[in-house]
């Protein structure tokens, strides 16, 4: 049995990205357990130690999967609006002509060096009896690039008849017409779908013609590493993040009022404001952003800046009482241990993102926005509500989080029965 694992962190420095690749790999190899799995990745030293067993596969910029470009042309090749035109000849070609697809790959491979970089790539996926695509929320306007890439992948694999699931995903916003009209085209192939929200990806899915009979809505495959790690103790601090972000549009105005916010709730409760960073990667850096949020009240913090595991950040989260945060993961790993959270949005994105969290768990989740005039006042008065409201809603919370973990578990045994026992090898 070969598994090829598509995923949404290949640097491997968010720690949300990471929980979900590490809990689907963990429950892959337990239904499969002499499986060969495959992951792509940039960090090919790193997977190692954070997936065990799994084997590292680079992943490349987007480029022609199956044109047969010659190897020298392929190399000589730099500008991106060229790389994008053969891609989008080929995407067409795909759809017009698929019967060409397996061909094209076939004379591709035969093209190239054993060792040209594009070269394992497709053999992986030519090799592959199953094709995961793990839990994140890529297929967004948010991250064009990657979407068109995690696309191309599952275009390809769906043409060659491969097995093909998305696991744990959030979906959109998708107002990209190229985006939109790809998607359209490549999910209702695919052969299971498993949502960790269905408040914003199901009536997107209904609108992209995917059968709801290929559908079912789980939770974030991240729960389970944090309710794993949940302490019997009630925390005393207010966890802290702020994701300032290309995508996030958060602005220097709304940090400032978070800040003042922080820092009058945490006087208040005489509570630490404990960093609770998920992204650790240039133009999302949590730690720096979280270190913005605390000066002035704990001018000594790094922001969390060696939190650089889901295990280290989840258990940092247990010793607070309330988590404030823009960062979504930041809300799963405090949600799924009954920890209440204050989310902080702007864009739409992350809007989705949120209110569909708020819906999975129920309760203990309040969301404020970060264009809002009274925000700094609200702030405090939600953190002060969380707080006085840890006790009412820690055991909801907490059941809500298993429920989601045995459905997500379901999720992965359903895939397993519609391959059978005969792929347990």
């Amino acid at each position: 049995m070969r598994i090829l694992v598509e995923n949404s962190g290949y640097a491997l420095t968010n720690m949300g990205d990471l929980s979900m690749l590490q809990t689907a790999v963990s429950r892959l190899r337990n239904l499969w357990p002499n499986a060969h799995i495959d992951v792509f990745t940039h960090n090919l030293k790193e997977l190692s130690n954070v997936c065990p067993g799994a084997y590292p596969l680079r992943g490349s910029k987007s480029f022609p999967w199956v044109t047969p470009v010659p190897s020298l042309l392929y190399r000589s090749i730099s500008a991106p609006s060229a790389w994008k035109y053969i891609s989008e000849l080929e995407w067409k070609a795909h759809q017009k002509l698929p019967f060409l697809t397996r061909f094209g790959l076939l004379k591709k491979l035969a093209k190239f060096d054993r060792d040209h970089d594009l070269s394992p790539q497709l053999n992986a996926i030519r090799a592959a009896d199953l094709i995961v695509a793990t839990g994140g929320g890529y297929l967004t306007d948010s991250f064009p690039n990657k979407a068109k890439r995690t696309l191309g992948i599952l275009n390809l694999s769906t043409w060659l008849n491969k097995p093909t699931v998305l696991l744990g995903h959030g979906l959109g916003p998708l107002e990209n017409s190229e985006l939109n009209r790809k998607t359209s085209v490549v999910l209702p192939r695919v052969t299971f779908i498993s949502l960790r929200e269905g408040k914003a990806s199901m009536p997107l899915l209904t609108s992209l013609k995917v059968s709801p009979s290929k559908v079912i809505t789980v939770g974030d495959d991240a729960i389970e590493l944090a309710y794993q790690v949940r302490s019997d103790t009630v925390g005393t601090g207010i966890g802290v993040n702020l994701r300032v972000s290309r995508y996030s549009n958060v602005e220097s105005d709304a940090i400032e009022k978070v800040r003042s916010a922080l820092h009058e709730a945490a006087i208040r409760r005489e509570a630490p404001l404990i960093p609770v960073p998920i992204a650790h990667q240039s133009g999302e850096d949590d730690p720096k952003a979280i270190q913005s949020l605390l000066r002035g009240y704990d001018d000594d913090s790094d922001g969390g800046r060696n939190l650089n595991t889901p295990i280290k950040v989840a258990k940092q989260v247990g010793g607070c009482r309330v988590v404030v945060t823009g960062s979504y993961h930041a809300g799963v790993f405090a949600l799924s241990q009954g920890i209440p959270v204050v989310a902080l949005a702007k864009s739409q994105y992350y809007q989705d993102k949120f209110l569909g969290l708020a819906e999975q768990f129920g309760t203990g989740c309040e969301i404020l926005y970060l264009s809002d005039e009274q925000l700094k006042d609200k702030l405090i008065a939600a953190i002060e509500r969380a707080w006085s409201a840890f006790e009412v809603t820690r055991t909801p919370l907490l059941t809500a989080a298993k429920l989601q973990i045995e459905q997500s578990w379901a999720a992965y045994k359903k895939v397993y029965q519609l391959f059978g026992e005969g792929s347990r090898q």
